[in-house]
């Protein structure tokens, strides 16, 4: 109960804040990009608001239970993507004058194809970012209060839509700014507090990890998911209603929604052949892959995917057109190094402590739910109570703000740059974009929110990213080159996670490239763009347009 007063507190604050832009909304650029008048402070913090996704709040302290200390490599991926973005296409993008990536796309090579290309990507990638965040939104919900699955997935997605509505880019501005610095004392200080309430011997535990392979008491495991489990010696666990469940060496299926209870002493069933947590291959400060015996390839492809993808993510790249002049925008794009830095310091603390204390959540498939499940694994009074409310609000926070920036650019692509409206087409768009996206996460239960989210940067990695650096940096570059790149890099990506999805199972390296395409579909987008230009010419006034892009803006008084 405390639980749902606290997310409904969050759901509260954020439509009240979000009223504050409802008045000064009266054309699309105000919908946007909030005439462009948001300054370096607020813009950094909405900037780090969005970005501090379910993936960041809870996803990587899950990665980190389920699959070792490497998944610590995700925070320095997003946080260093920051620092490409700030020193290659900050200020170029607000100089440019766009209120989209798409508008970009046209201004700077005059084709309305690549205009129409360009929304396209940015829907794919805002659908393979925002189903996590409303998926998880509907787990966490699920384990902190009992409630069924879909209506923290609904209740998401109405707040967001309405806010988005109602007050378009300042009203998320204002949100997201608030729920970001709402985020990071909502985890900073539990964690703080964890840390101190576990005691010495769980600090000890923590850095000295020992592999999970017997329950140390009774353990009720909730399985959110279908599971695979291979049982290694004979185990009798029991059902809600203390009935014995027999479970014979070998491997059971236990479907979703199901409750066994694990009596202590008996030995932890492997998920599926993945490894339990705090094994040998926990502890390597790398990321094996689809356990394809390759870590070092699985952790750059993580790297180059979310280093890469940042300077994609059409969601953050919208909030540079939002600032007063390109200095402004450099300015936002350093101080959001700064916030995001910050925030990454407290991830690991939960992951380490998970491991020790809820090392079962990797048998049911919702490790992403860690965070909010510790606090009252060490305190079962009110303290319990209440951290773990604060955390859930903390989490309802991250995928509200990060749901708004995402539904704000596919509203934008469909209503600006697809089929060009008016200021109500563009709110009955959310609205509407909100329904799909729910629709779509319902279903997704059993997909980890970084593995989504990761391909959303994938996909930002291997067709924004070439576009914007080459067309900002290159004059060379010609609309037949970057049509083409976009084409290769997107259907490279694409095709990668659809095979992934639906395809055989793989091993090996092939398995890693797959899963995480950006090693190779990255240089190939950029091949393509360079290889293409080299055959043709470029307008006259492509030089013109580049040097635009870098040229200072008079000094305002």
């Amino acid at each position: 109960m405390v639980a749902l007063v606290a997310v409904a507190l969050i759901v509260l604050l954020t439509l009240l804040i979000g009223l504050r832009g409802v008045a000064a909304m009266r054309t699309t650029s105000d919908f946007l990009v909030a005439s462009r008048q948001v300054s370096p402070l607020l813009n950094a913090a909405a900037v780090s608001g969005e970005y501090l996704s379910a993936a960041s709040f809870l996803g990587v302290a899950g990665l980190m239970v389920a699959d070792g200390v490497g998944a610590l490599w995700y925070p320095v991926g997003f946080a260093a993507g920051y620092v490409a973005m700030l020193v290659l296409v900050a200020a170029p993008m607000r100089r440019s004058g766009a209120l989209t990536v798409p508008d970009f796309a046209e201004a700077r090579f005059a084709s309305p194809a690549l205009r129409r290309m360009a929304a396209v990507v940015v829907l794919i990638i805002a659908l393979l970012y925002l189903v996590p965040q409303f998926r998880t939104a509907g787990l966490v919900l699920s384990v902190v209060s009992g409630t069924p699955y879909w209506v923290g997935v609904v209740l998401a997605g109405a707040a967001v839509s309405a806010t988005l509505a109602l007050g378009g880019m300042r009203a998320a501005t204002y949100v997201q700014a608030f729920q970001f610095c709402l985020k990071l004392v909502l985890f900073a200080v539990p964690a703080v507090w964890l840390v101190l309430q576990v005691g010495a011997t769980a600090r000890h535990d923590a850095l000295h990890p020992v592999e999970f392979t017997r329950f140390g008491v009774d353990t009720p495991v909730v399985f959110r998911v279908d599971a695979e489990l291979d049982v290694r010696e004979p185990t009798t666990a029991r059902d809600p209603e203390g009935r014995p469940v027999p479970l014979p060496p070998g491997r059971h299926e236990v479907e979703a929604g199901r409750t066994l209870v694990f009596p202590a002493g008996s030995a932890v069933p492997e998920l599926g052949g993945a490894d339990p947590p705090g094994g040998p291959d926990w502890r390597r400060p790398l990321l094996d892959l689809e356990n394809a015996g390759h870590p070092l390839l699985g952790t750059w492809a993580v790297l180059v995917a979310t280093v890469f993808g940042t300077m994609g993510l059409p969601h953050v790249l919208v909030r540079f057109h939002t600032s007063p002049d390109g200095r402004a925008a450099r300015r936002t794009a350093a101080i959001t190094v700064l916030l995001l830095g910050v925030f990454y310091l407290f991830p690991g603390i939960y992951g380490a402590l998970g491991r020790v204390l809820v090392p079962h959540l990797y048998l049911s498939g919702v490790t992403d739910a860690v965070v909010v499940a510790l606090p009252s694994q060490v305190d079962t009074g009110w303290a319990g109570a209440l951290f773990t409310a604060l955390l859930t609000g903390g989490a309802f926070a991250a995928f509200l703000a990060t749901s708004l920036g995402l539904l704000l650019v596919v509203s934008g692509a469909i209503s600006h740059d697809l089929t060009p409206g008016g200021l109500g087409q563009l709110r009955w768009t959310v609205v509407l974009a909100a329904a799909v996206v729910v629709l779509l996460a319902l279903p997704a239960t059993h997909l980890p929110a970084g593995v989504l989210v990761t391909w959303g940067f994938s996909v930002a990695a291997a067709t924004f990213c070439p576009l914007l650096v080459l067309g900002v940096w290159w004059p060379r570059l010609t609309r037949a080159g970057a049509l083409a790149g976009v084409l290769v890099g997107l259907t490279a990506s694409a095709g990668a996670i659809a095979t992934t999805l639906f395809g055989p199972a793989l091993t090996g390296w092939p398995a890693i490239l797959v899963a995480q395409p950006a090693p190779w579909a990255v240089p190939l987008a950029f091949a393509a763009m360079v290889l293409v230009s080299l055959r043709g010419a470029p307008p006259p006034w492509a030089r013109t347009a580049v040097l635009r892009l870098h040229l200072d803006e008079p000094a305002r008084r």
